[in-house]
């Protein structure tokens, strides 16, 4: 008996060190992240080169992240949340999961209506959603805004993704920031009563249909697109900028913000901050083809290539603030 207690209490000793070795450094910075570890290890070890702070990162999907930090609360090991769609930060923020962050460097790099008006969480990369279409059935001069898509010269030719994407709960509720409900529901009725089919899991499966005939215009994150063009160049479609004519393209982000019970907040700050400046954001943009946040950073050679488009300048907090709303809206209008 003695040996077996023995035995137990030396491997009980070897888990303890074990698990201690794996353990972070209380000086680490941990980072939860929604983003793939591919898109952000070497913008993260490029830091930890340049300031000498390690950083520990745990990965997930925004939801499961966001309910760990909730049931963390007070105990939580976590420093900085970065997730995608300001939907999903305004909503991380209004379960008081992200402390302001006063910071002279973020007013001064981010634009206003890239970041929380209550400085809780910052806009790093930007992404627009708009419209694709096929270069072989459709010129780009047949095309205008959101709402142009409702026309009935697009019945049968329009494709979507499922109002299950948050990027096209997102969309809902900018339009209805800029719109109101009632023309909002009109124009979503429109596209509805245009589609071609069922709508998509996703943005590459929609534009996919697109190449194969099955319809030819759709709604997509510009990201998507570039990630089809940078694999087939020659792919026979095309971005256009939806609503220059009026107030603009829908843009959204990916971003980040300070945790509110974070151990080390104040270095959180500094890498948050070190994050928004051109270099990084330059950085951080290219790996997924997106747009900076910081005007002062250049996107990719490929994006620039898509050519300039005026954003819509609503504060993209809307995205969170009226997504209920959005999401009843296409409930309303048969939006599966």
């Amino acid at each position: 008996m003695s040996i077996h207690v023995f035995s137990s209490r030396l491997i009980g000793l070897f888990l303890v060190g074990l698990l201690s070795a794996c353990a972070p450094a209380p000086s680490d910075l941990i980072v939860y992240s929604a983003r793939n570890e591919e898109h952000i290890q070497d913008i993260f070890e490029r830091y930890t080169k340049e300031s000498g702070q390690k950083i520990q990162l745990i990965t997930d999907d925004a939801g499961p992240l966001i309910q760990r930090l909730a049931a963390e609360g007070k105990n939580s090991p976590a420093d900085l949340l970065i997730t995608v769609d300001a939907g999903v930060l305004w909503h991380a923020a209004q379960l008081g999961l992200l402390r302001p962050t006063e910071s002279a460097t973020l007013d001064a790099n981010i634009p206003e209506h890239l970041r929380d008006p209550q400085k809780r969480w910052f806009g790093l990369t930007v992404r627009a959603r708009t419209i694709v279409y096929s270069t072989e059935r459709v010129k780009p001069e047949e095309l205008d805004s959101y709402e142009s898509l409702t026309d009935a010269k697009w019945k049968g030719r329009v494709c979507l993704r499922t109002s299950k994407s948050v990027y096209n709960q997102s969309l809902i509720a900018m339009l209805i920031a800029q719109h109101g409900e009632e023309k909002t529901e009109q124009i979503v009725r429109g596209w509805v009563a245009n589609l071609a089919t069922s709508p998509f899991a996703n943005d590459t499966l929609l534009m996919q249909a697109i190449v194969a005939g099955q319809c030819d215009v759709g709604i997509v994150n510009t990201y998507y697109f570039g990630r089809l063009q940078r694999d087939e160049p020659n792919i026979p479609l095309q971005l256009f900028w939806a609503d220059q004519r009026g107030e603009g393209t829908h843009v959204n982000i990916s971003g980040a913000g300070v945790t509110t019970n974070a151990p080390r907040a104040a270095q959180a700050q500094k890498f948050l901050e070190w994050l928004s400046q051109p270099e990084a954001q330059a950085m951080f943009a290219a790996v997924d083809l997106e747009y900076p946040a910081s005007p002062a950073a250049s996107a990719v050679e490929q994006v620039v290539r898509w050519g300039e488009f005026k954003p819509n300048p609503l504060n993209v907090a809307h995205a969170g603030e009226l997504q209920p709303a959005a999401v009843r809206l296409m409930d309303r209008a048969g939006y599966l």
